[in-house]
């Protein structure tokens, strides 16, 4: 028998190692499937999926020079269904994945916890007046002069509290 590379053979089940097993497919030929062909899903432990002795249907993925055979329990299997989405779009925190800030005073002044900023309306700085005319390389150099300013009145805020005390 003379084994190609997307042939889809019957086999028997020879030996389990924590990374794969080994497939006689032929008298003398036998070959790896590699833990990560084993199934569709995740396979923590090969024991768990196949036992010495069992008949499992495998597809030959490449022989390399030394004449050793990959094999693949999962090209024979059909398609796994597409993943579907949650259902409610919120990401794993809870919340929805939001932080919540609340302003904190410091010295009469309304100052926001690091990383967070009050809710703001859109200013002329950040909406394009012709936003159709616009160009992205417009738009990011808006933001990026936008960014620098309120990097620079967050620093400068910064020093001004240190040296009153």
């Amino acid at each position: 028998m003379d084994l190609e590379v997307g042939s889809i053979l019957t086999g028997k089940v020879t030996g389990i190692t924590k990374f794969g097993a080994f497939v006689t497919v032929a008298p003398g030929k036998s070959g790896l499937v590699h833990i990560s062909e084993i199934s569709n899903t995740y396979v923590n432990d090969v024991h768990d999926h196949l036992t010495e002795g069992q008949e499992v249907k495998v597809k030959v993925i490449s022989i390399d020079e030394n004449g050793r055979i990959n094999l693949s329990i999962k090209a024979t299997l059909p398609p796994p269904p597409p993943r579907q989405p949650r259902g409610d779009g919120r990401s794993f925190r809870q919340g929805g994945g939001q932080r919540q800030s609340r302003p904190q005073q410091a010295g009469g002044q309304q100052r926001y916890a690091a990383g967070s900023a009050p809710a703001r309306t859109p200013t002329a700085a950040t909406v394009p007046e012709n936003s159709g005319d616009s160009n992205f390389d417009d738009m990011l150099k808006r933001f990026m002069q936008d960014s620098d300013s309120k990097i620079s009145g967050l620093y400068a805020d910064r020093k001004s509290r240190k040296r009153r005390g």
